[in-house]
């Protein structure tokens, strides 16, 4: 048995599986398929020919502990996700986000609040997408990586699997860490190998290649390999490997 709100909006050609909850005001496109035990949230925008896998939830009201870094500011608008958008299985995407379209959110992957997705991006099985998170278009994040809040990641730009960023040079020990909290800046077209580790509020350049496992704990260069604990340059990216 499914509960859908009255006032819910659906296209033509909606697909919805069994045991599926549809609250007030979503609106769904044409063409859309909806699978088991999945949860759309009051108000979600859901565009032409997407795919939601089963147990799916969209438009989750976030709801921060007391002691959490980042603090909620208002109401939220509600999920907004583009045309033909992929949504695996057990997926999780708050409310306040937007994602483009054509992007594959893949199955146990989360993404925040107030995070906003370009097209065409790849988000990987098991990746954690913070709040206050910038994505491009045409962006691919491999599985299990972290993506932490106040991270920027420009078009083209690939993360490999296991890839940790982060935000806090205070570790939540002293009341100065709220003015100066900023995660990392991966600008257009650059590379950040499996394992590798971003600092908080370093740039990695356009173009840059981070081999597997560094510790990157300054900006770099435009165009270049670094590697190593922490990273530093090794050689110039060839070109025949530039965007």
């Amino acid at each position: 048995m499914n509960v859908v709100d009255p006032s819910v909006v659906c296209g033509e050609r909606v697909e919805i599986g069994h045991f599926t909850v549809i609250e007030a005001n979503v609106k769904i496109g044409n063409d859309v398929k909806i699978g088991h035990r999945v949860t759309i949230h009051e108000g979600t925008v859901i565009g032409d020919g997407v795919t939601i896998a089963d147990g799916a939830v969209l438009g989750k009201p976030p709801k921060p502990a007391k002691t959490s870094t980042v603090k909620l500011s208002g109401e939220l608008p509600p999920l907004v996700i583009g045309d033909h958008c992929t949504i695996g299985a057990n997926a999780v995407i708050y409310r306040g986000a937007v994602i483009g379209a054509y992007t594959l959110i893949a199955d146990l992957a989360s993404v925040r609040e107030n995070v906003h997705i370009g097209q065409y991006v790849i988000v990987g099985r098991g990746v954690c997408v913070e709040n206050h998170v910038q994505i491009g278009d045409r962006t691919k994040i491999q599985s299990n990586s972290y993506i932490t809040a106040y991270t920027t990641l420009e078009d083209h730009v690939f993360i490999a699997p296991c890839v940790t960023t982060t935000n806090d040079n205070y570790m939540g020990r002293t009341e100065e860490r709220f003015a100066k909290i900023k995660g990392a800046t991966v600008k257009r077209g650059a590379r950040v190998g499996g394992g590798a580790i971003l600092l908080p509020g370093v740039t990695v350049a356009e173009e840059t290649f981070v081999a597997a496992g560094a510790l990157v704990t300054k900006d770099t260069e435009p165009r270049t390999v670094v590697k190593g604990f922490p990273a530093r340059f090794s050689k110039m990216v060839d070109e025949r490997e530039l965007l």
